[in-house]
């Protein structure tokens, strides 16, 4: 059973930073981009930021700002966030592919101003 599972405290003050972590398992084959989206109430899932091998890609918004990193060792995709704004606020969701595209479930991240 594929299970990507998020962690990482949710609540922040704006200018803060926060790290999220998602753990890949049960997944048959190589994965291949592991990544992070977002959708905020009332707005489309966006991409934030994916990784495969050594190259990563980051959505404007975030650039700067946020910083994807893997370890395939643990199956592992980490998202720092620093700088974090009001309008980062959102629920992150974890992606992995092999190629197949699997989501967690989901995890709340919120920044008070």
């Amino acid at each position: 059973q594929v299970q990507l599972v998020e962690s990482g405290v949710g609540l922040v003050q704006a200018g803060g930073s926060l790290r999220l972590s998602c753990v890949a398992s049960g997944m048959t084959g190589t994965i291949g981009h592991m990544g992070w989206y977002r959708q905020a109430p009332g707005l489309q899932r966006e991409l934030v930021a994916r990784i495969i091998g050594g190259n990563t890609n980051y959505a404007d918004s975030v650039k700067v700002r946020f910083t994807i990193s893997r370890d395939n060792r643990k199956n592992t995709v980490y998202l720092s966030m620093s700088s974090l704004r009001p309008e980062d606020t959102a629920v992150y969701y974890c992606v992995a592919s092999t190629p197949r595209l699997y989501w967690g479930q989901g995890t709340q991240v919120t920044v008070s101003s």
